[in-house]
């Protein structure tokens, strides 16, 4: 079998981090209730369930051709509408942070913001307009679609520019700004339209798909010319510098598992013929094009069989040829190439440890460096065109995520948003995450983040949530999580360790877990808890552990373990490996660390914590989505049928509509509010965020 490429789209995988939450308010009794009323009186505000709904989030930063200005995207719930519905749109602000202003409006949202070439006019999608008609009836069903609009800078009415019969899923400007190029999803045929109508769609399964290709659009046209035709879905498309090619990226199927076979292309709009860039048994991915448009930058993994997790960047002539491979030495992933104007550097963002940083290659010489961006998380990196400006998305240990931009060695970066001043205003009280490090069993250092309850008293010890992280590929980071400081703001200290097959570490500390899940990492986070204990932070009589993907799937392992943890909560996790296999949407993640269950049936077995339910002393909770297809619901109903026929003391919530996260606010609110009771009970806590609301 061909297993998965380990690429950033497979971090994808079992990684989410849950945001935790709604509808019943907590139980806690009146006497609770009133007591929980006069603590929040008493101390400094933190922060409750539906506080964790209201924090805007800024995105997708794109700096004007000149350099002075910044187009963004702030996305804002509103808590007063009864569906509390989250709108995002279009923000301007200049590099200095000054001039804020909101450019867009209405319920249908904007989303996707770019510069025209003149830098006085911006380009987005939106779902405000009207489609072509879709499909060989002539209608266009299925809701509104996103389409491209432009506004002018100084404001006025954004006009339709295009009217496609599908929706718009991404759109790239050309050089000159007289064209576009974008993908949308392959219309269905009159027959399949009028089959689904009647519900005469019976599938069979792996055999049909719904494609996404790219479209060549000149502006003023009346229609758009497809470009790309075949058994393949199309993303990241880029426009060469001179407008003439088109590099795209393509996979087999829209399939997660098929991100291990995606590809790169080359097309020019006028002759229509495509090149693949780069014969590779692997995967190849965001292709981006020099400044003189000689050569492409790309992300590339050798080959899906390997023990590689680790893309590599390789630069390759535009015309093809041998690539040149950089970064062999580097013991990081890579991803997004952002090249220098002069051609001399290409930068990228990656996880190092317990922060998300810039990093930088000298094409030259090879030497990598890692730049000062700041502790905590750093994405979502635009270069200005003089390459003078950057422009990120930074979250800090003690503050959301926030626009800065900083010039070219990152000295001295502003801040551009303030979309959260709320926190100030009402002053909620922060606790603010730390790096940890401890050795485990084996004497190696295991680093992890750690939050202190909100007025946290050196000398006093306080009741421990574990919270192991999903993927096992993923990692926990030094910043801010709404999360954690809503268990903070309750009394809690919050461990998160980054245990072996995390991802920030190096190849052989990621490949560590391999045909070892629950064993090495196990063993990292209770080394991480017993150093907690030690220090004299944690209260060894009062430990919890929850965890959600593959944080859930520790879960289940430890409560089959030991009887240390007075309660567990495994959210989407997956206790049993070999049914998990066949029936989740990405087995060949699971085949990179295993093989298949009919290759290495003992390993699926002896790992799975189901074989171990007989063990479990611990009260437990467990939540799933009803429609996850990553870890698929009926993982949750076999432990929880297990644990019913052992007379174990479990309780099992099923999120309706809800996929591998747990997305709708009041079942956000739900999964919070039960998680602090459950937990708060359990080691003799009064919940203090949780006060109960007039209906």
């Amino acid at each position: 079998m061909k297993f998965i490429s380990m690429t950033k789209v497979v971090c994808v995988v079992l990684t989410i981090c849950a945001v935790a939450l709604s509808a019943p308010a907590i139980a806690v009794g009146q006497a609770a209730t009133d007591k929980a009323a006069q603590a929040q009186t008493e101390r400094p505000r933190v922060l409750s369930a539906k506080d964790t709904l209201r924090f805007v989030q800024v995105s997708g930063p794109r700096i004007s051709p000149d350099g002075q200005w910044v187009l963004y995207t702030q996305t804002v719930r509103d808590m007063e509408d009864k569906d509390m519905k989250s709108t995002t749109q279009i923000w301007r602000v200049r590099v200095d942070g000054t001039e804020a202003r909101q450019m867009t409006q209405g319920d249908a949202g904007a989303r996707a913001p770019a510069w025209l070439p003149d830098g006085m006019t911006l380009a987005f999608l939106s779902t405000r307009g009207k489609a072509a008609p879709s499909g060989a009836d002539g209608e266009s069903g299925g809701g509104p679609k996103s389409q491209v609009f432009f506004m002018p800078m100084d404001g006025g009415e954004a006009r339709q520019i295009i009217f496609h019969g599908e929706s718009i899923q991404s759109f790239e400007i050309s050089p000159d700004g007289k064209a576009l190029i974008f993908t949308a999803l392959d219309p269905l045929t009159k027959e399949e339209q009028e089959k689904k109508k009647i519900k005469d769609d019976v599938e069979v399964v792996d055999e049909k798909f719904r494609m996404s290709h790219l479209w060549h659009f000149e502006i003023g046209a009346k229609e758009a010319v497809r470009l790309t035709e075949g058994a393949f879905t199309v993303s990241d498309i880029q426009w060469s510098p001179n407008g003439r090619r088109i590099a795209y990226t393509t996979r087999p199927t829209p399939k997660v598992d098929d991100s291990w076979d995606s590809d790169i292309w080359i097309i020019d709009p006028a002759e229509k013929t495509p090149k693949k860039l780069y014969e590779n048994a692997g995967s190849d991915q965001n292709p981006r094009w020099s400044p003189d448009g000689k050569g492409i930058a790309f992300a590339s993994h050798p080959h899906t069989g390997t023990s590689t997790w680790y893309n590599r960047l390789l630069i390759i002539p535009a015309d093809g040829g041998e690539p040149r491979i950089l970064l062999d030495n580097l013991d990081r992933d890579f991803s997004n190439p952002i090249w220098s104007p002069d051609g001399r550097t290409i930068f990228w963002s990656t996880g190092d440890g317990t922060s998300i940083h810039l990093f930088a290659v000298d094409l030259r010489t090879g030497e990598v460096r890692r730049t000062d961006s700041p502790r905590g998380v750093n994405t979502q990196w635009d270069l200005s065109r003089d390459g003078r400006t950057w422009v990120w998305v930074h979250t800090a240990p003690d503050r959301p995520a926030e626009l800065h931009a900083a010039d070219l060695r990152l000295k001295a970066p502003v801040r551009l948003t303030d979309a959260n001043a709320w926190l100030r205003e009402e002053k909620i009280k922060i606790s603010p995450s730390e790096t940890i490090r401890w050795k485990n069993s084996d004497g190696l250092w295991i680093e992890g983040v750690l939050t202190r309850p909100v007025d946290y008293k050196s000398g006093k010890a306080y009741p421990l949530i574990l919270n192991p992280h999903g993927g096992p590929s993923g990692a926990d980071f030094e910043s801010f999580n709404t999360t954690r400081q809503f268990f903070a703001g309750n009394g809690f200290m919050i461990l998160q360790p980054n245990f072996r097959g995390s991802s920030n570490y190096g190849q052989e500390f990621l490949n560590a877990n391999r045909g070892n899940w629950g064993i090495v990492d196990y063993d990292d986070c209770m080394t991480g808890v017993d150093f907690c204990i030690d220090q004299g932070w944690a209260d060894p009589e009062r430990l919890i552990c929850y965890g959600w993907s593959y944080g859930g799937y520790l879960s289940y392992w430890i409560v089959t373990q030991t009887d240390r943890f007075k309660a567990v909560s495994p959210g989407a996790g997956l206790p049993n490996l070999y049914s998990m296999y066949s029936t989740t949407d990405i087995p060949g993640y699971l085949g990179w660390f295993f093989g298949t269950p009919w290759e290495q049936e003992a390993i699926y077995d002896k790992l799975s914590p189901i074989r171990h339910v007989r063990n479990v002393k611990s009260p437990i909770l467990i939540m799933h989505g009803a429609e996850d297809a990553r870890v698929p619901y009926s993982q949750a109903v076999e432990f929880y049928q297990a644990l019913r026929d052992l007379g174990k003391d479990v309780t099992f919530v099923r999120y309706p509509r809800a996929g591998h996260g747990i997305s709708e606010p009041r079942h956000r609110i739900d999964q919070l509010r039960r998680y602090l009771e459950f937990f708060s009970k359990h080691v003799g806590l009064t919940p203090v965020s949780e006060i109960e609301e007039k209906k």
